[in-house]
């Protein structure tokens, strides 16, 4: 995925956008609201003027966010949500008329969020910035069209303000393009030391990016796992393994600046961006964000993928302990089919971040 050149015409290829002020993203549909969460606000002002900027999602209902008509691509997606439904609002995308979601992640772990607390993201392909405006740029093509929903699993209504940009038309999806899917996945606690990022994908395809919200149950350093990819029949072993949890996301020996801790960091493509602290550097409960998109190097493969990543750190005496962590996962890929085998759709129970 280049970075696009701007300057480049693409003829027969028109941008849309759909938010609650344009529900269809048609052309001049914009800003005709006559009744919305804005009406009341707005009241002096009529029409045109901020009448329907979000939308309410009743408590155990879905709403469909884009309904649109292909060939296109996504290109942008904000939201905003008050934190405490982060983790209740399940985002799913379905692209050609599939009836099985390529996309099915909580907001928050979507967009880097998972312990329902703000923390900066500075990314390329995901920006979240005060108080949780949440952005994704990751190229989301469809051929035949794109349906993008938000679930609402608590027990109260959401308030949801959202705006999606698209291409539409011409060479918008590109022949060589894969669909996007998102899967999450929690281990709560994690069994025999290993957590499944991705199992059974079939297809052509390519990772391109891993986010975990990583929760520390027990005292000790906990990112010694290794983060493992089995490609194209792999069974025991892998093709791809890494060094180390902190390793895999760029940084190294334990994220302990002398001094100072645990120390965040942002980068375009790589982070630990979170650092929850209830009680010590090395002590339990504490939870992390961190976040590796192999939009670079993303990892091919031909025929089939599993991922998983090892909760382990030391024991006394210098030995290995496998770790009973809380860790989600949410896990990007392009994939040549328009779904994909993935894990139920999770509970509320299961989704509870703190």
């Amino acid at each position: 995925m280049p970075v696009p050149d701007p300057s480049r015409r693409r003829p027969g290829v028109a941008t849309r956008s759909i938010s609650p002020e344009n529900p269809t993203g048609a052309r001049g549909r914009g800003g005709r609201a006559t009744g919305g969460t804005g009406a009341a606000a707005g009241r002096e002002l009529g029409r045109g003027w901020k009448v329907s900027p979000s939308i309410e999602i009743a408590a155990g209902a879905t709403a469909v966010l884009a309904d649109v008509a292909g060939p296109g691509r996504i290109t942008h997606v904000w939201l905003t949500t008050h934190p405490d439904h982060w983790r209740s609002l399940l985002l799913r995308a379905h692209w050609d008329g599939d009836p099985e979601p390529a996309v099915e992640v909580p907001v928050g772990d979507f967009f880097g969020q998972g312990w329902g607390r703000f923390a900066q993201l500075s990314s390329a392909m995901v920006a979240v910035n005060p108080h949780g405006g949440m952005n994704s740029y990751w190229p989301m093509p469809f051929r035949a069209g794109a349906r993008l929903s938000c679930e609402n699993l608590s027990d109260r209504p959401a308030i949801l303000y959202f705006q999606i940009t698209y291409d539409e038309g011409g060479d918008a999806a590109g022949d060589d393009c894969g669909y996007l899917h998102a899967q999450w996945r929690r281990s709560n606690p994690v069994d025999g030391g290993l957590h499944a990022l991705l199992d059974g994908v079939r297809g052509a395809g390519q990772y391109v990016g891993t986010y975990l919200a990583w929760g520390v149950n027990s005292r000790g350093w906990w990112g010694e796992g290794e983060v493992k990819f089995y490609l194209d029949g792999d069974e025991e072993f892998p093709t791809i393994c890494g060094t180390g949890t902190e390793d895999y996301v760029g940084g190294a020996w334990n994220f302990d600046v002398p001094g100072q801790g645990y120390t965040p960091y942002s980068t375009p493509y790589l982070g630990l961006h979170q650092v929850i602290r209830p009680d010590g550097l090395y002590e339990s409960q504490q939870r992390f964000g961190l976040y590796r998109w192999h939009v670079p190097d993303p990892i091919r493969f031909a025929t089939d993928l599993r991922v998983d990543v090892q909760a382990l750190g030391w024991r006394s005496g210098g030995r290995y302990l496998r770790r009973h962590d809380d860790v989600a996962s949410t896990a990007l890929f392009y994939l040549d089919t328009t779904s994909a085998a993935r894990p139920r759709t999770p509970t509320p129970d299961e989704l509870e971040a703190l």
